[in-house]
């Protein structure tokens, strides 16, 4: 048996620990090592390094009184990026609301998540009541409208990445060619919106536009899609124009007038 196979266990053994070190130091506000070992059921001295490792981190810091340890703003970072998300979520469901109201089709808010665009919110129009739900589902960046718009204001890294391996192919209109999806990208930065045509899914058809932060910097894409016999080519144009519009909206609601 390997060194890294004997080491599994203890590992995920010290996670479980280290995240129980953070329930007690929220459960108390603070607590010493002593204690901490005593809740555990270990050595003071393992909590000791357990505490250490989380210091270092800046998930907990020592309190005024050496010894005893608190929760440190290491976890509110962790916390502001489910905020923001949450925040994301509450600001941009009137405007979903309403575009999805205006066109009758459906509204969807997606992020980036790695190398992927995850859909955070969903509104259904009057046309789209059967419309499967995406909240929570993945889509592939290359594919989709959002994830197209998401990779265009994505940093270098994710771009090369993304560009740099096969594109899979989902129907025949799935843009694999990297050149061409990287003019695409190109053009969407130019144009303010980008779109799919039956690229993910035979007969889907579906515009974005980006949302912004307070600061200027893309945090998600806004989408309206809806069957290609309604949501037709020739119409993105035009439909491109209520999409910026609703994700403007939500832009101004997250803090950005530029």
């Amino acid at each position: 048996m390997s060194n890294s196979a004997e080491s599994a266990p203890a590992l995920v053994q010290s996670v479980d620990r280290a995240l129980s070190i953070l329930e007690i130091l929220a459960r108390r506000r603070e607590a010493g090592v002593t204690d901490i070992g005593k809740e555990l059921g270990v050595h003071k001295s393992t909590a000791f390094r357990l505490l250490a490792v989380l210091e270092t981190r800046g998930f907990v810091e020592q309190a005024e009184e050496r010894g005893t340890y608190r929760l440190g703003f290491g976890i509110v970072r962790l916390a502001g990026a489910i905020t923001a998300q949450l925040d994301l979520t509450r600001q941009s469901r009137p405007a979903c609301e309403r575009l999805a109201a205006e066109l009758g089709e459906t509204v969807n808010v997606a992020i980036l998540d790695g190398h992927r665009a995850v859909n955070v919110t969903q509104v259904l129009g009057a046309a789209s009541v059967a419309s499967h739900n995406w909240v929570g589902k993945q889509t592939p960046l290359h594919a989709t409208s959002s994830g197209k718009v998401l990779l265009a204001y994505a940093s270098h890294g994710v771009r090369e990445s993304v560009l740099g391996h096969a594109l899979e192919r989902f129907t025949e209109s799935t843009v694999t060619d990297a050149g061409r999806l990287e003019r695409e990208l190109e053009e969407i930065k130019k144009l303010g919106w980008g779109s799919t045509a039956e690229e993910y899914e035979l007969g889907l058809n579906a515009v974005a536009a980006p949302i912004r932060a307070a600061d200027g910097s893309v945090v998600a894409a806004l989408s309206i899609s809806g069957p290609a016999y309604r949501l037709a080519s020739d119409s993105f144009p035009e439909v491109a124009e209520r999409v910026i519009a609703a994700a403007d909206e939500v832009s101004a609601r997250m803090g950005f007038f530029g």
